[in-house]
């Protein structure tokens, strides 16, 4: 599928100047960065640029500066920790766009890498501003994005500069496209998917594209209340969008008409307060009381999914089952995470997960370097699973 993308394969860039889109927004403490994890994943892209003799200039936003630079909002700092995982240097200029970075690129020689400081800090960034997109396309020759997690927003460095220069996906971005289309462009069936997270409201569209797409929905975490309320069991506390109850009846029947079933939990762990080792017990979904929540799915319900994933040839994953952040309502998602991972690693599942919570969930349980692909962007992940067109991904398609 990756062959309707422009890659790596069939640029040449040997003494090229390569704006190179990465995703640098990396969370610090005290002016340290404390997770390298989006670093490491560009890191091949740059390496293997600057082993075939590329100018690597990157570009990257950071945070949310407020109109115009920021010392908080700076990248300058991330240069170090890129250089760090590059094993060699990266130097920095205090500018995107303008004489400053001109100048700093034409000093540069073949292999060399060089950050540029915050694009966010023009405004004309996330208004895709056609002079900051020309004032960009200046300083290269090639444009290789490599940021699937901001693929979603069409800005002036995620989508504008690939209409003005020979445009490319980096590695990353093909793996993590290579990884999409497995999952839901054209999986091995029956496919899985399983949704959990706190709210039906933010996965309306997310539900309604995979009942089209997948033979089976696994249904968590506190949307599952509002399925069940909407199924006319009592839900006590829990968290519930009661409001939306219409609506998930609505995503049963399209799921019914689209021979999609639909797997809601049938027991529960449900407490009278939401606090780590709350006293909790297990209870039929048909049997929660008026002051308990149900925090977790029960034993039963996770005996159901195992069943299902037992025959399933590809999972898509996103969101909990639980409140897995506090024990004991993690159990269901590390059982069901183990489950889906010893499945993959013994070749008879392809599984790929996404979304921040469902990351962590992962790395809790141990399992997340056992799944097929972990994507690490959010709304990126979602939009794709929605069924949209994502503008830095299009922009990057062989035309």
């Amino acid at each position: 599928m990756t062959n309707s993308f422009r890659t790596l394969d069939s640029a040449d860039v040997k003494s090229k100047r390569v704006l190179l889109r990465v995703d640098l927004n990396v969370p610090m403490e005290n002016g340290v960065v404390s997770d390298a994890t989006r670093i490491e994943r560009v890191a091949p892209t740059i390496r293997e640029l600057s082993d075939h003799g590329a100018k690597v200039i990157l570009l990257a936003h950071f945070g949310r500066p407020k109109g115009g630079p920021d010392e908080a909002n700076s990248l300058k700092p991330v240069a170090a920790a890129v250089a760090k995982q590059l094993g060699r240097p990266v130097g920095f200029a205090s500018d995107c766009i303008g004489d400053v970075p001109a100048k700093a690129i034409a000093a540069m020689k073949d292999g060399d890498v060089i950050l540029l400081e915050n694009t966010r800090f023009h405004k004309g960034e996330e208004k895709n501003d056609p002079a900051l997109v020309e004032a960009l396309a200046k300083l290269g020759d090639l444009y290789v994005n490599d940021a699937f997690s901001a693929a979603h927003r069409a800005h002036a460095s995620t989508e504008g500069v690939a209409h003005k220069l020979p445009a490319f996906a980096g590695r990353a971005m093909q793996a993590e496209l290579d990884a999409l289309t497995l999952a839901l462009g054209n999986p091995l069936r029956p496919v899985a998917a399983i949704v959990g997270g706190a709210k039906v409201s933010s996965k309306l569209d997310l539900l309604g594209n995979l009942v089209k797409k997948v033979d089976i929905l696994i249904i968590g975490g506190g949307m599952a209340n509002t399925f069940l309320f909407a199924q006319g069991k009592a839900v006590g506390k829990s968290l519930c969008e009661k409001d939306l109850a219409d609506t998930a009846r609505a995503i049963l029947e399209a799921a019914k008409a689209a021979n999609c079933r639909i797997l809601l939990p049938v027991d529960a762990v449900a407490a009278k307060e939401f606090k780590a080792h709350a006293p909790s017990r297990v209870v039929d979904v048909d049997h929660v009381a008026e002051d308990e929540m149900i925090l977790d799915i029960g034993p039963k319900s996770i005996v159901a999914v195992e069943e299902a994933l037992a025959s399933t040839r590809t999972l898509v994953w996103n969101g909990p089952f639980g409140a897995f952040e506090t024990p004991p309502f993690d159990a269901a998602t590390n059982a069901i995470a183990k489950t889906a991972a010893y499945y993959t690693k013994s070749g008879k599942l392809k599984s790929v997960a996404g979304g921040g919570d469902t990351v962590s969930a992962l790395n809790a349980a141990g399992v997340a370097h056992d799944m097929t692909y972990v994507s690490t962007a959010g709304g990126a992940f979602l939009e794709w699973m929605e069924g949209k067109a994502l503008p830095g991904v299009e922009a990057l398609r062989s035309k």
